[in-house]
């Protein structure tokens, strides 16, 4: 009965802060989406890639996490039990159906740029990032597979603790989180529930040879870990990806009891610390976004944008 009464409690706080549920999985509405159609700026996956704002369905098939990093600002400290894994057409039927409902809410609004909402409801993007890890969920080949087979392109961001289900996939753009240089500061920071920096390697390893675009992202924060940006160079030495993204930590949600405000880097610093890492790599500096205190290195070998 308690577990009953936390799941249905969990389930509500969720709702509360935007979540729309669907099966063990969710879709929410970003602040981006919000600007993009009332005819403002776009998130950096605009800028860097070309995917429009008010064209991105930001989901996850699962909000489990086999991780408790300190400056993860969602609530995966707050598992929601009960959940049921659906199969991925009636997932994405389910997430595609709640994304519609969202973009509901803007038709009898002012301020709504009637162009992008028109837009909106034809989505071409889908972005498998909004929270957990999504390699938990026992169905993602087939999610990306089917994604792909309705036209639309797919980004997903996993932790790297299941490398074989990585290399299973075909996303349009696959992303590693990796928020350590070596394992010491790997446990300290991302806080994992298991022995699983050795797979961390092995997923880096995947990355390399995988056939779809690459992408390293890193979420660095003051006092925690950007030492010396060298260190991180040697490592990905062994995923050579198209990208590397360096993002600052932003003092948001639940973070705010782990880390303190002074932990977030300005952009200069992210900026600062993107060139050092670039140089030690020989990526480019190819943009950011001020805004957000993200900066984009690339290796040259194929385009940024997308045009979505």
């Amino acid at each position: 009965i308690t577990a009953s009464m936390d799941g249905i409690e969990a389930r509500k706080t969720l709702t509360k802060q935007g979540y729309h549920l669907v099966g063990s999985g969710a879709v929410k509405p970003c602040l981006w989406l919000n600007r993009s159609m009332r005819g403002g700026d776009q998130c950096y996956k605009h800028h860097f890639y070309g995917i429009s704002s008010h064209r991105c369905v930001q989901m996850t098939p699962t909000l489990a996490c086999n991780q408790l990093c300190l400056h993860c600002w969602r609530p995966i400290d707050d598992p929601v039990p009960g959940l049921k894994e659906l199969e991925p057409p009636a997932f994405l039927d389910g997430i595609l159906k709640e994304q519609q409902r969202i973009l509901s809410g803007y038709k009898g609004a002012e301020t709504t740029d009637r162009s992008r909402l028109k837009e909106g409801h034809e989505p071409k993007h889908v972005a498998i990032s909004l929270m957990g890890e999504p390699t938990l969920y026992p169905y993602l080949q087939e999610l990306v597979e089917l994604i792909s087979k309705r036209g639309m392109t797919s980004f997903v961001v996993s932790n790297g603790t299941n490398p074989d289900v990585l290399a299973s996939l075909r996303p349009t753009q696959l992303y590693l989180s990796l928020n350590a240089p070596d394992e010491e500061t790997y446990r300290r920071v991302s806080q994992p529930q298991g022995d699983f920096w050795p797979r961390i390697g092995e997923s880096l390893a995947v990355l390399r040879e995988h056939s779809c675009r690459s992408v390293v992202r890193m979420t660095i924060a003051r006092g925690l870990n950007m030492g010396p940006p060298e260190k991180f160079a040697r490592l990905l030495e062994t995923a050579q990806p198209d990208f590397v993204e360096v993002k600052a930590y932003m003092h948001l949600g639940r973070s705010r009891a782990r880390l303190s405000r002074d932990a977030m880097p300005e952009h200069a610093e992210v900026m600062d610390y993107a060139k050092r890492l670039g140089e030690a790599m020989g990526y480019e500096l190819s943009a950011d976004v001020p805004l957000s205190r993200v900066a984009l290195l690339s290796s040259g070998r194929i385009p940024r944008s997308l045009g979505l």
